[in-house]
């Protein structure tokens, strides 16, 4: 096993691209570092040229370059620094370049969905933060619909706390549970909730299900460009690539084709099913 930053005794600080506006703020956190310390840059591809390369040197001799004066009297600076860890994220690798992203030696490794156990623990973790008490099965359901991401399951859990301290029910009915010291959610009362909130069983949203319902009836189940669908939806490219394709094409409900965007018999099938589920 691996020690961690604390019996290192190595601090972590944590930034993020579009924080780091100017070459001085990257070079103000990078010169407080410590021996040994952890630097995370959340978004690293968010960052300005200029600010990026000021790390190349301090990534590959670690030093660091510093411009002092301007005009014909400006002189470089170098400072010579501890040595430290720097780790990085980004969602868009394709858009770090690729003097930057040579330089991690460490390796460039890609982080996969979680899986619906893992999600589940992180929302007992949350249930308890939040006071919540969860009968067997709720967390679960929840899970299901979190898209495999963290933040996502969060959201829905205190929504449906939300739902549960708004609804009174009888529990014997398989409704709500309230006490004055918690609330508890029951599998039946996690259902209700994100039906109203139209999450169905695949964690897809109504914007979700309009794409698919677009290309099936508007456009037959052809294939559509990215530039008439984002029309026909009144919704920007940008949105349409990054927030509801990636997901989709994960669960075969998508296809992209050197045509355009395509739905799969498979989707077909579920949205016949949310008919009856979501009316």
């Amino acid at each position: 096993r691996a020690p961690s930053p604390k019996e290192l005794s190595a601090q972590i600080r944590v930034t993020s691209g579009p924080a780091i506006e100017r070459v001085g703020d990257l070079a103000s956190i990078i010169t407080n570092l410590g021996n040994g310390d952890i630097l995370f840059i959340d978004e690293i591809h968010r960052l300005g040229k200029q600010v990026e390369e000021i790390l190349y040197p301090a990534m590959e001799s670690g030093r660091l370059d510093i411009i002092i004066g301007k005009g014909p009297s400006a002189r470089t600076v170098q400072l010579e620094l501890p040595p430290f860890t720097l780790i990085a994220a980004t969602t868009r690798i394709a858009l770090l370049s690729s003097p930057l992203r040579s330089r991690f030696s460490g390796g460039v490794f890609r982080l996969e969905y979680y899986t619906d156990a893992e999600i589940e623990r992180i929302l007992a973790r949350s249930a308890k933060i939040l006071g919540v008490a969860a009968k067997q099965g709720a967390l679960g359901e929840i899970a299901r619909r979190s898209r495999y991401t963290p933040r996502t399951a969060n959201y829905l859990l205190k929504r449906c706390r939300d739902f549960a301290q708004v609804h009174k029910e009888d529990s014997a009915k398989g409704g709500l549970e309230r006490t004055k010291k918690d609330t508890t959610l029951t599998k039946d009362s996690v259902s209700a909730a994100l039906k109203l909130l139209g999450v169905d069983s695949l964690g897809l949203q109504t914007s979700d299900r309009a794409l698919l319902t677009v290309l099936m009836e508007k456009f037959g189940g052809e294939p559509v460009g990215l530039n008439t669908l984002s029309a026909a939806l009144s919704e920007e490219e940008a949105t349409i690539e990054d927030v509801h394709e990636p997901y989709l094409i994960q669960l075969g409900l998508l296809e992209r084709t050197p045509r355009g965007r395509r739905v799969t018999p498979k989707a077909y099938e579920h949205l016949r099913g949310m008919k009856q589920t979501l009316v």
